[in-house]
């Protein structure tokens, strides 16, 4: 039948059963367009599908039946934009906040995998190269916990003006930024503009390690002796990366500038 689709088609398209099909006709939600008075079959329209995958949406919204279908005979047609477009920005949230926990089981993974193959942290020095990096620096935090790590950025974000919260963007990665004795947790910029708070980490050839929480003092105490003793250096700040290694776990590498561009 041209334009109209049975039952069975309408749930396939619309990833429902045919019972479920059945029971938002009974209860008013959606009703089927046509209905043949001899065989009492169900036919839609392509207008039923689409209210069938809004209602769909929004159940993944956690809303009940009965809310959907308040919503859905509004004769505010303005009501009903406004509503879905808040769904929608709830959804965008969610999905972000499922990519953030994601990248935190990849990183956990990758490491676990690490460690299967016995290719867990070099225990040498190394120098490698890094561009230039431009921080904000917390204003409170000076060291990582289970609580401030798992909603990390939410902290940066909240540092800044509602009005220029867009004008920001983050990597992500943690670490903590030391200069003159003082520690301060960080987020790397991706996108920015000025504000108080904002560190710009040079360029240049960084002496590294690897290290756990137990070994960082020890390790940061050599590489700084080394910097002193080869490079001459007197170090002006140092870069702990925080490396997620597991579960409620974390690493870091830590960094000295050793010679800048």
């Amino acid at each position: 039948m041209e334009n109209f689709f049975s039952i069975s088609e309408a749930a396939k398209m619309a990833n429902m059963t045919s019972e479920t099909l059945r029971h938002y006709d009974r209860i008013g939600l959606v009703k089927a367009s046509r209905r043949d008075e001899t065989s009492k079959y169900r036919y839609y329209t392509k207008e039923d599908i689409v209210r069938l995958h809004t209602i769909r949406a929004l159940q993944q919204m956690d809303l009940s039946l009965h809310e959907i279908k308040c919503i859905l005979e509004y004769d505010d047609l303005q009501m009903v934009v406004d509503f879905l477009k808040k769904a929608e920005k709830t959804a965008d949230e969610k999905i972000a906040e499922l990519q953030y926990s994601k990248s935190k089981i990849q990183l956990a993974r990758s490491d676990y995998e690490k460690k299967l193959y016995g290719q867990q942290n070099r225990t040498e020095f190394y120098t490698r190269y890094f561009p230039k990096r431009v921080i904000l620096l917390s204003n409170s935090l000076e060291a990582p916990t289970l609580d401030n790590l798992w909603n990390y950025l939410s902290h940066f974000y909240d540092r800044i003006e509602p009005s220029q919260r867009d004008l920001f963007a983050f990597e992500d990665l943690a670490g903590i930024y030391t200069e003159k004795n003082l520690s301060r947790l960080f987020a790397v910029c991706i996108r920015y503009t000025d504000m108080d708070g904002l560190k710009i980490v040079p360029s240049g050839t960084y002496l590294c390690a690897d290290c756990t929480e137990q070994t960082r003092g020890q390790v940061l105490s050599k590489l700084i002796q080394i910097a002193k003793e080869q490079y001459h250096l007197e170090p002006t700040f140092t870069i702990q990366l925080i490396v997620i290694s597991g579960i409620l776990q974390w690493n870091y590498q830590i960094q000295i500038l050793i010679e800048d561009e």
